[in-house]
């Protein structure tokens, strides 16, 4: 009993941020449930039987003997209630210890649906993005939910209300994703009403599916995306920040799979599971706002110079190049701060897209950006007149001069030949215009 105390305590009191106390409660409970692995819970021994029958039937012998006519006992009477109280006795501890299994049985569901979101949770900064996470969600889920053989998660757009089919075991994701519906055509929504605030069960999903307003072509792709059809399902709301995240749905090709009792279980494995995307959510947004730049969406310079170093050595070698805006003061002072601000994103959004892809592109600081990108001179000179006449189309001409070096390694060394070699640049420009450079 003190293992489920403490389950629903480490359930109810600790939340997955206050990380070290649900650790040490959950390291408790994996070891308490190991420890009882090879155990049956609240087994009594010899002694304690001999004792709970030998009692009562010493009391009925005295009965018997206080209360029958003197020689006359009734053995036959006597021995018929004895054979009552032991059957009594042997049914009732039957059913005592099968309550206490099943009981057992639920405590170790709960315990594999708690570790399953555990370790999501654990784990969730090591996956590469949103869908890798909500695959292994769910892969978890068809695996702690007994009738579950195959399953879904389905994305819900929190503006337009559109559904989007986000992961898939056992269904064929590539046909899901061809369907084109609502969250009001969701038998979720349909079944509560629109408050998509609890679980549903479908005992018959061609039954539901016949009444939906989905194309005949839709229904079908529903109950065939999977090698057997779906004739059950059971549903869950998933929402993070008290808005509609997802829905989970875990399918069965057998009729009625799903019992109350799934029901509870998934309950709790969603709301677990709520926590541990809204915790994904948040790592990813802290890494974000730790190595880019939220201006312009560029990487920043603490991001830049962790990975400068690691730059791969190419036969076709690298260059560095610095850049810097000419006439941000000038926009700042005439349009005002944000026509600057645009004008840094605007550039960004050239870099971006004039650049390859494998280039290391930083926002270093103000209207400095820094390049590191493989490749020849040649290419590069051609990318920055590239960059030149796209800026120079903008309905603010953003102007900018730039210096590149040669890159072998040595970062402080190539960034302060580029930077001399800018500054040149735009030395020579401001004094061809006759005004002195920014």
């Amino acid at each position: 009993m003190a293992s489920v105390a403490l389950l629903a305590s480490a359930r109810a009191g600790f939340h997955p941020y206050n990380g070290r106390a649900r650790d040490s409660i959950w390291i408790f409970l994996v070891k308490q449930r190991d420890s009882l692995k090879h155990k049956r819970i609240d087994t009594l021994g010899l002694r304690y039987h001999l004792m709970l029958l030998l009692t009562p039937l010493s009391v009925f012998v005295g009965i018997f003997y206080l209360f029958s006519p003197a020689g006359s006992l009734p053995w036959m009477i006597l021995l018929l209630v004895c054979l009552v109280y032991l059957m009594g006795y042997s049914l009732s501890y039957y059913l005592h210890q099968g309550r206490l299994q099943r009981l057992w049985d639920h405590l170790e569901q709960v315990v594999s649906i708690n570790e399953a979101s555990m370790e999501l949770i654990h784990l969730s900064s090591q996956y590469q993005n949103e869908h890798a996470f909500l695959d292994a969600l769910l892969n978890k889920a068809v695996s702690v939910i007994n009738g579950a053989e195959m399953g879904s998660i389905i994305r819900v757009d929190p503006d337009t209300h559109k559904l989007m089919f986000e992961s898939a075991v056992g269904l064929d994701l590539s046909r899901l994703k061809t369907i084109d519906f609502s969250l009001e055509q969701s038998f979720e929504y349909r079944m509560t009403k629109g408050r998509c605030d609890k679980v549903v069960v479908i005992d018959d999903m061609q039954h539901i599916n016949a009444q939906s307003t989905l194309t005949p072509a839709e229904q079908h792709i529903l109950l065939t995306a999977a090698k057997q059809p779906i004739r059950s399902t059971l549903s869950s709301p998933i929402h993070i920040d008290g808005k509609l995240y997802a829905m989970l749905n875990l399918d069965s090709s057998h009729l009625a799979a799903f019992s109350d009792y799934d029901r509870n279980l998934v309950a709790i494995l969603t709301h677990e599971a709520a926590s541990a995307i809204a915790l994904y959510q948040k790592s990813r947004e802290i890494q974000r706002l730790a190595n880019f730049d939220i201006l312009t969406g560029l990487h920043n310079r603490q991001y830049f110079e962790s990975q400068v170093s690691k730059w791969p050595k190419s036969r076709l070698g690298s260059y560095l190049t610095v850049l810097d805006l000419d006439n941000l003061k000038v926009l700042n002072d005439s349009q005002g701060h944000q026509a600057g601000d645009e004008a840094l994103a605007k550039l960004a959004d050239a870099l971006k897209m004039i650049w390859p892809q494998n280039s290391l592109i930083s926002r270093f600081g103000g209207d400095e950006f820094v390049i590191l990108t493989q490749g020849s001179e040649e290419q590069l000179l051609e990318r920055l007149a590239q960059l030149k006449r796209t800026m120079a189309s903008t309905e603010m001409q953003v102007l900018f001069s730039a210096g590149l070096a040669p890159f072998n390694g040595d970062f402080a060394a190539s960034f302060k030949l580029a930077d001399e070699r800018m500054y040149a640049q735009k030395r020579s420009r401001h004094k061809v215009a006759g005004k002195a450079p920014a």
